[in-house]
Formats: structure tokens, C-alpha cells, sequence
């Protein structure tokens, strides 16, 4: 039997106190336990202490405080949500209409998340809100550096704005070939197109510069209004062949340098790896080459983009499969055959769940696992009819693990499966897997071809193009043209607006001043672009018609002058009206040229 404590007048009127006071603040709270006001209502079982009390009600009060604090926090993420979209809608005001709805299909998609458009941003509200971090947005006005804007102003002070002309061009061909396959040219128009300065980056050029308000205001209505010629994307390249010649008032053609760089540098860099990577793996018979680069590439979707045009047949990367509409495959990762058991089961239940599939091999031991693979191939055949379509290798010793699955795949009558190998595999490592003898009929690359790497065992450098952007010719507000020229040994420049000319035979490429004549039978390979700052219709084809064209002129490329490593250049010559146009520009500096 329990005896209940005495209760004076005193400790009463303290506890009524307290019960009126959860009442109001705590009991509405559908996270209080309701337990616990009850015991304190007239009637029920008192709380063992005070302190027990005290306890319970902070830890309501806690909750409370949590749950708006939690509350605020979705508000200012729906705020902040709302203001993005907003200024989407007004940064697409000042887009024309016939340019509003272009896929910005590599600048903006630098971060695939911002591919999300207005509508979707506003309609998944949710899953914005659980979003830990802001996907950057698309400002083609910002995409320059620094010292662009600095020099448009001083260009603006100075008010030396004529009619200038710039090439792009680089000095020499990556990885220790001989050519560029050039792409990029796509994203670099899109850039071109799209650059303009909104309000709020004008307000951000004001905070970062002691800019002249009337030099923003010429910003906030700045749009190209000059020429582009161009190599089409899917072109052969040489050595300080311009690529771009872009002629424009000054301050916009500065302006787009470094957006025109980053867009052709990466793409030609990730093309021609590619085209080397699929020449090597071709070597003897054709053999297919899937891009994997994906989680360890430079830009995603310019990798699988450039990837394709040198001659990839497919990619991993879902985003790209669905921007650009590509051939999409896969294997299985290690991890799928670790989840389950034993090798056996991961086999049979990958070869239940598909019609035609893949098994990865060197888990554990390949030459056990081919066994088990056969096996499990055979049973599911019969019982289900699908079909082992290939098995990849990873790792290990490639050569002679190929020829030894080669010989038990043919002898269990399974000659079609092919062998696919991956694995930091370049253009030197696969030609060096064939040439020993390895079995493989397909390749996948990843990080070489995502990075645009050279081979540090070989000396060979990589990562970068390394193209260039230079000031040639001016005109100024007269009418009064100056050939420019940079004076600097090896990386002298040379003046003049040119033209290309290829033989048709590949003999050679001669670059010329414009005015100059054709050479005879010679094929022109500049093609204008866009003129007084619109798109000539037909200058953008699609990926498929680009990648055909690569594919051609590849096969076209004399051998000697596709191989991975080149004992001579490709001849290109500089006419003699050029070089002496050159003299005469190092005159005007008095700085004679030196080679």
C-alpha cells in the first residue's frame, strides 16, 4: 500500500500554475507525450519529482523550438527557390525568342544539375527543399576572365573600338601526333549567341570595379554583331592552322575569348583522344570502343559529346545518352557481385533479369569465374532463352586471362561472347594488350579519355590543348588597317585575315592572306558561321552528320600522319604574301621576327 505525500496550500497553487502553463505551450504540441499531462491533470498519477517535471517540460519546449526553426528553414529554401526561378524568367526576357529555348548544351550543362528548367525548379518544390547546396546558373557575360572586362574598359576610356580580328589557333598537336580533330564549334556559337549582361551581373561587375556607369550601360546593351569563320566540328586540323577567325568591334570580340577557348579547347582535345583510342583499338580488325569517363571526366557531357565524334560508339553517362541521344551501355560493377553470397548467385540472377547481358569476371579469380559464367550462360539459355553477350575484364593479368577465356568460351560453343576489357587503358596500353596477343573484341576508357591525359611513362604530355586567341589585324575608325603581330621567338605571330587551303591528295595546307588567290584545285576549309552577329542557317549540323564527317576525314588522313606518334609533321605552308606581311608588321614595332 503507497501513501501519497501531503500537499499544502502552497506547493497547490505552484503545480496549477505549471499545469496552466503546459496547457498553453506544450499540450497543443503533438509531440509532447500525452502521458505526461495527464498524470499532471486532478486525477491522475503525479510526476515522481519536480526535477522530472522540469525535464519533460524542456524537452517540449525543445521540440517545439526545433520544429520552427526547421519550419524557418523551408521557408527562406521556398524563398530562395522562388527568387532563382524568378530570375531565370527575367534573364529569359532579355534572350530573343528565337534563341530562348537552345540547350545550352555545354556551358550550361558544365554542372548537369542546372539543366533543370524553371517549371521543373518550381513544380518539385520538395525535392528542391531537400537539396544541401545551389547548382551554379548559366551567365554567358561572366564567362570571361578578369582581365577582359578590365580591357574592354580601358579599350572604352580610350575610345579604340575598330573593327578588329582575332585567330584561334593552337601551336601544336596534342599526345605526340600529328592533327586536331576539331569540335566544340556547337557550344562556342551557343556562348556567342547567349552573351549578354542581366542587371544583377552588372550590379556584381560595379561591386568587383571602379567601373564608369556609362561603360556598364554599353555592357547592359552589348551583343556580337561581327563574323565567325570556322573549321566545321568533324575537321582535320594541323598545327597553327586557325581554327576560328572571329573579326569584330573590339570590345565584344574580347570579350568572348576565353568562352571560345574553353569551349574548342576541351572538345578538340577530348575528339582527337578519342580518335586516337579507336585507331589503336581497330588495329587488325574493328573492334567497338565505349566511353565510361563519366566519374572522373573534365565536363561529362563534352566528353561523351567529343567522344562520340572521335569515333566512340557509345557512353555510360545516362545525361549524355538522353541530351544528345547516343548509344547507352554497361556492364556490372564489383559491387553487384559481392552483394550476393557466392559468384554463382550474382551470375544467375543477373542472367535471369536480362535478355541479353553482361558478367564482369575478375571479382575473385577470371579463370575460375569463366567456368561459372559458362555454366550459368548455358542453364539460363535453355531454361529462359537469354544470352551471355559478353564478359569483361578489370584487371589482372588481361592477355593471357583473354586468350584463356577465349579458349573456354569457343570450346563451350559461346564463340559470340565477346570480351570486353576496361581499366586505365589508353591508346599506348591497348596497342600494347594487342600486340602481345590479348582476345579482346571491345575496349572501354575512362579516366585517359575523360582527362584528356598523355602518358607520363612515355614523356607525352596531355590534359590540355593549350589554343590561343590573338589579336592580327585592325582597322580603325577611319578606315586605316594595321596588320599586329606579336614578337616573341617560337610563339610570333602571324598578321593578316586568312583563309586555308588543303590539297586534295593531303600534300599539304597553305595558309594565306584573304585577298590572296585560291591555290588551284585546292579545297577551302574555312566556312562562314555567323555574319553581323547572326547564325547562317546550316551552320550547326547535327551530332550525327559531324560525327559521319569526322569518320571520313579520319579515314581520308594518309597513315603516316595518324599514327600515334609522328616521325614528321604534316607540311603546312605560309604563302609568301603572309610572311611578308609578317616583316613588315615586326617593322612597324621595330621588332624584327626571330624563329
Amino acid at each position: 500500500m503507497t501513501t501519497r505525500r501531503p500537499i499544502d496550500t502552497t506547493t497547490t497553487k505552484r503545480q496549477t500554475k505549471r499545469i496552466d502553463f503546459q496547457k498553453n505551450s506544450v499540450a497543443k504540441s503533438d509531440t509532447f507525450p500525452q502521458k505526461s499531462i495527464a498524470s499532471l491533470e486532478p486525477g491522475g498519477t503525479p510526476l515522481a519529482s519536480q526535477s522530472a517535471q522540469r525535464a519533460h517540460l524542456l524537452q517540449a519546449l525543445q521540440l517545439k523550438h526545433l520544429k520552427q526553426l526547421k519550419h524557418l528553414k523551408q521557408v527562406r529554401q521556398v524563398r530562395q527557390v522562388r527568387q532563382t526561378a524568378s530570375s531565370i524568367l527575367k534573364r529569359s526576357e532579355h534572350v530573343q525568342p528565337s534563341h530562348r529555348h537552345i540547350k545550352m548544351s555545354h556551358m550550361q550543362k558544365s554542372s548537369a544539375y542546372s539543366t533543370m528548367d524553371t517549371n521543373s525548379k518550381i513544380a518539385s518544390l520538395s525535392e528542391v527543399i531537400t537539396m544541401h547546396r545551389r547548382a551554379p546558373g548559366f551567365h554567358p557575360g561572366l564567362m570571361t576572365d578578369m582581365y577582359h572586362p578590365d580591357s574592354a574598359y580601358v579599350s572604352w576610356l580610350t575610345g579604340l573600338n575598330g573593327l578588329t580580328t582575332f585567330d584561334l589557333y593552337t601551336r601544336s598537336a596534342p599526345f605526340g601526333g600529328a592533327y586536331l580533330l576539331v569540335a566544340g564549334l556547337e557550344a562556342a556559337m551557343e556562348f556567342v549567341q547567349a552573351f549578354r549582361y542581366t542587371p544583377d551581373e552588372i550590379k556584381f561587375l560595379s561591386h568587383i570595379r571602379d567601373y564608369d556607369s556609362a561603360f556598364l550601360d554599353e555592357l547592359a546593351s552589348l551583343r556580337f554583331t561581327g563574323e565567325i569563320l570556322a573549321l566545321p566540328e568533324g575537321s582535320i586540323a594541323f598545327p597553327n592552322e586557325p581554327l576560328m577567325r572571329v573579326t569584330a568591334p573590339f570590345r565584344e570580340a574580347i570579350l568572348l575569348e576565353a568562352g571560345l577557348l574553353q569551349a574548342v579547347n576541351l572538345a578538340t582535345l577530348i575528339a582527337t583522344k578519342a580518335s586516337r583510342i579507336v585507331y589503336a583499338a581497330q588495329k587488325g580488325r574493328p573492334r567497338r570502343v565505349a566511353e565510361f569517363a563519366f566519374r572522373r571526366a573534365q565536363e561529362p557531357l563534352t566528353v561523351a559529346r567529343s567522344s562520340y565524334i572521335g569515333g566512340c560508339a557509345s557512353t555510360s553517362l545516362l545525361l549524355a545518352a538522353y541530351e544528345y541521344r547516343l548509344p547507352a551501355t554497361g556492364t556490372v560493377p564489383h559491387a553487384l557481385i559481392e552483394l550476393f553470397p557466392t559468384e554463382e548467385e550474382a551470375f544467375e540472377a543477373i542472367a535471369n533479369a536480362y535478355n541479353r547481358y553482361t558478367l564482369l569476371l575478375d571479382t575473385y579469380n577470371p579463370r575460375n569465374a569463366i567456368q561459372t559464367a559458362i555454366e550459368v550462360a548455358l542453364r539460363t539459355q535453355e531454361t529462359l532463352g537469354h544470352t551471355l553477350a559478353a564478359v569483361r575484364l578489370d584487371s589482372g593479368d588481361i592477355v593471357a586471362d583473354s586468350i584463356y577465356i577465349r579458349d573456354k568460351l569457343d570450346r563451350a560453343g559461346l564463340s559470340s561472347v565477346r570480351i570486353l576489357a576496361s581499366g586505365d587503358l589508353d591508346e599506348w596500353k591497348i596497342t600494347e594488350l594487342l600486340e602481345a596477343g590479348a582476345a579482346i573484341d571491345s575496349f572501354g576508357v575512362g579516366t585517359a579519355l575523360g582527362s584528356g591525359s598523355g602518358s607520363p611513362e612515355l614523356g607525352i604530355p596531355g590534359g590540355a590543348l593549350g589554343a590561343v586567341y590573338k589579336e592580327v589585324w585592325y582597322v580603325d575608325e577611319t578606315g586605316t588597317e594595321f596588320p599586329k603581330v606579336k614578337i616573341a621567338g617560337s610563339k610570333s605571330t602571324f598578321p593578316g585575315k586568312k583563309e586555308i587551303y588543303r590539297h586534295p591528295q593531303w600534300e599539304e595546307d597553305v595558309i594565306q592572306l584573304a585577298h590572296e588567290p585560291r591555290p588551284e584545285n585546292y579545297h577551302r576549309l574555312f566556312r562562314p558561321v555567323m555574319r553581323n552577329g547572326e547564325m547562317i542557317p546550316g551552320s550547326l549540323p547535327p551530332l550525327s552528320e559531324v560525327r559521319e564527317l569526322a569518320q571520313q576525314n579520319l579515314e581520308m588522313l594518309p597513315a603516316r600522319y595518324r599514327a600515334l606518334t609522328v616521325e614528321e609533321p604534316y607540311p603546312v605552308r605560309f604563302s609568301e604574301g603572309l610572311q611578308a606581311l609578317r616583316i613588315q608588321a615586326s617593322q612597324l614595332v621595330n621588332k624584327p621576327v626571330q624563329e
